[in-house]
This record gives structure tokens, C-alpha cells and sequence, in this order.
């Protein structure tokens, strides 16, 4: 298998990994459990911060996300 191919495949799972905790994020902050929003917030910016740091996105895509996706909670009060 070639780099490139092996390379792919990696940064493919790891996206959807991110895609998978941000809709989970967003279901829990939309059904107004605050305690639990706030951890699975705390999870995906983790891995939004691990994945920036691993290239398979851009620092300022992730830092973009976890700032718009920090208002949830916020809005919970």
C-alpha cells in the first residue's frame, strides 16, 4: 500500500471521528443536559486539538469549530 493511500485512510477515520463527537455534542447540548455537554464539549475540542496537531486539519479550522461550538453551553444558563 502506498503512503499516500495509508495516509488517507488515517486522516479519514480521524475526521469522522470528529464529525461523530461534534453531532454528539451538538444532540447533548440540544436536549439541555449542561453537566454532560460540558464533558462531551471537553472530548471533542481534545481531539479537535490532537488532530490539528497531527495535520489532518488546519489549526485555525479547529480553532474555529471550538469557538463556535463553545457558545452551546453558554447558552444553556
Amino acid at each position: 500500500m502506498r503512503n499516500s493511500a495509508r495516509k488517507q485512510l488515517a486522516n479519514h477515520s480521524v475526521k469522522s471521528r470528529l464529525k461523530t463527537l461534534q453531532r454528539s455534542f451538538l444532540s447533548i447540548a440540544a436536549s439541555g443536559q449542561k453537566d454532560q455537554a460540558t464533558t462531551a464539549y471537553r472530548e471533542m475540542t481534545s481531539a479537535f486539538d490532537k488532530a490539528a496537531k497531527a495535520g489532518v486539519i488546519h489549526k485555525a479550522t479547529a480553532n474555529r469549530k471550538k469557538s463556535r461550538l463553545a457558545a452551546y453551553p453558554v447558552k444553556m444558563k
